[in-house]
């Protein structure tokens, strides 16, 4: 089996609504991610999945997020924008872009340097 990964970034702001704390405020992050797709299958030349084609299918998913007060965002309409809910969704996105033959493996989200949250079925 391969894993293949792509890491990426966005910066945002969000407020964790009921959180008792101050991410209850507004505050921003630089949110780090990383796609890991998997695949037993390598093609003619040995490649099991390109990496700029796996950055052509993450990319449009992840750039929603750019620059964006998330509590704003229709597909996070009804749930906190946490890291945990954020990955959630990165995964059912991106999975349904895949190619047959790539199933995804998990997403990880980081707020920060620190603290980061991985999701995978």
């Amino acid at each position: 089996m391969y894993i293949i990964a792509y890491r990426t970034h966005f910066s945002a702001s969000h407020r964790v609504q009921d959180y008792p704390g101050k991410c209850k405020n507004l505050h921003g992050h630089n949110w780090k991610i990383k796609v890991e797709v998997k695949t037993d299958q390598q093609d003619e030349i040995g490649i099991s999945v390109d990496f700029k084609e796996l950055k052509k299918i993450v990319h449009p998913v992840i750039e929603k997020f750019d620059h964006q007060y998330l509590n704003d965002l229709p597909f996070l309409e009804g749930a906190n924008p946490t890291a945990e809910n954020i990955a959630e969704y990165l995964y059912h996105e991106i999975e349904k872009k895949l190619p047959e033959n790539v199933q995804i493996h998990q997403v990880v989200v980081w707020e920060t340097d620190k603290y980061s949250i991985a999701y995978r079925e």
